[in-house]
């Protein structure tokens, strides 16, 4: 399912419907009230490479923002991954277990956990919103990524991935 309020930035797709940390460059999307949900934002799918496996902590774990919350498995990137915000795991996408390549077909569609968070809207503090920022901070991101070789000229003028 394609995310509404999509803004086109060089030849990725980002959502403005939603928040992003641009320390883990996720996004972090309302599903209910206290309730989020979690995925890559478009350049750390392309910059991390074809995504082969990923793995996240059980359900019930509590995690802070920037603690491990899993681990990722890609052509250019293994490592953990780190929460945007600070909770309790609530879900995990089975989906993306079963197949985790869905990340890079369309990053904003297919999430990775949910996240009971620990202080509604406190854990929010350092995520940016709305279109302006996002535009702003995504913009200065792919020029950064540009100048140190991490984007694939290719991938720059075929599309975003996901469309």
């Amino acid at each position: 399912m394609k995310p509404d309020n999509l803004l086109k930035i060089r030849s990725f797709l980002v959502a403005t419907d939603r928040a992003y940390d641009p320390e883990t460059h996720m996004w972090v999307l309302d599903v209910a009230p206290g309730r989020v949900r979690c995925g890559f934002d478009p350049l750390e799918s392309e910059t991390s490479g074809d995504i082969v496996a990923v793995a996240f902590e059980p359900l019930s774990k509590e995690v802070a923002r920037g603690a491990e919350f899993g681990s990722l498995e890609a052509a250019k990137f293994v490592g953990p991954l780190v929460a945007p915000v600070a909770g309790t795991l609530v879900a995990h996408n089975t989906a993306v277990l079963a197949d985790p390549g869905l990340l890079n077909q369309d990053p904003l569609s297919h999430w990775l956990i949910e996240i009971e968070l620990a202080a509604e809207r406190s854990s929010l503090t350092g995520l940016l919103e709305g279109p302006e920022e996002i535009r702003t901070w995504f913009e200065a991101e792919v020029e950064r990524f540009e100048r140190q070789g991490a984007l694939a000229q290719g991938a720059l003028a075929q599309g975003a991935p996901g469309q």
